[in-house]
């Protein structure tokens, strides 16, 4: 069931070309950029220990977000790695706000992709979508795995007894929330044969600051050392990638710095979780969900 994922770690799709972005576009956003950077680094402190007060964007909306057409309002047709990589992307969310984390490796040094899912805390995230996942990992025993859990969550189960775990209408729910914080739209577009509800960009500048996160953590912010990096933003690439959108953040660039990005990226796809996870100042379930979609 994960097969085609698994696959994508071997490489990105092929670049689709696009025009770069004017500079005085970017110098009208860069105070804006500023805000946004500073306002991400203060929610740095609140990804362990909690949620930030603030409004902000999970790592499903992000990616989501990324994965759109920005005039269409619907991600790309062809995308069968989405599904799976948002539900990787609530387990993260719901690590990093201190909900979950990895059974202990116990004297065996068990694998990542081998520990179970523990709930750590219940308490309500103020997202249904993140709540409703946390209530079925908090619920079920015997524990299960990160891996068992993105197959259950996206409905990949040959259980019968298990298919009740699937989150339904995920992109649907993540559009209207993107909705509500006032970044798409809603509308109805005719499709000859059926009528499809869509969504279309209309806040351009909180897309291009989360596309300019991404492109300058593997340029100009590059630290060469993932455990340098926020977590939230280390975790945005590997689960961007693995939902095959991470090539829309990248498409602007202008060759040189796209083939400077790429390869950075290459760097990260090529760590072994294992190892890393067991350096210091790291969150073992990140690493775990790496694992599912790159071993």
């Amino acid at each position: 069931m994960m097969t085609s994922l698994t696959q994508r770690s071997s490489g990105l799709v092929q670049r689709r070309t696009e025009a770069s972005r004017s500079a005085a576009a970017d110098k009208e956003r860069g105070s804006g950029d500023e805000d946004f950077e500073a306002r991400r680094g203060d929610e740095q402190e609140d990804d362990d220990s909690g949620d930030s007060k603030e409004t902000r964007l999970t790592l499903m909306e992000e990616v989501l977000l990324l994965g759109l057409k920005d005039r269409e309002g619907y991600t790309s047709f062809w995308n069968d790695c989405i599904s799976s990589g948002l539900r990787g992307c609530m387990l993260i969310e719901l690590a990093l706000r201190g909900r979950l984390h990895l059974e202990a490796c116990g004297m065996r040094r068990k694998s990542l992709l081998g520990r179970k899912v523990i709930c750590k805390s219940d308490a309500p995230t103020g997202d249904v979508l993140l709540d409703e996942a946390l209530k079925h990992i908090k619920d079920t025993q015997p524990p299960e795995t990160v891996q068992s859990w993105i197959e259950l969550l996206s409905g990949e189960t040959w259980n019968p007894l298990k298919l009740h775990y699937q989150l339904r209408n995920v992109r649907e729910r993540l559009a209207k929330n993107l909705v509500e914080k006032g970044v798409l739209t809603t509308e109805k577009q005719n499709f000859l044969l059926f009528d499809m509800t869509t969504h279309p960009l209309t806040n351009s500048p909180i897309k291009q600051r989360l596309i300019k996160r991404v492109q300058e953590a593997v340029l100009e912010k590059w630290v060469n050392d993932p455990h340098r990096m926020d977590k939230r933003i280390l975790a945005l690439i590997f689960l961007a990638h693995s939902s095959d959108v991470l090539e829309n953040a990248f498409a602007p660039l202008l060759d040189d710095q796209y083939d400077l990005a790429m390869k950075r990226v290459r760097l990260l796809l090529d760590l072994e979780p294992e190892g890393e996870s067991m350096k210091t100042n790291t969150n073992e379930l990140l690493w775990a969900v790496v694992a599912a979609f790159t071993k």
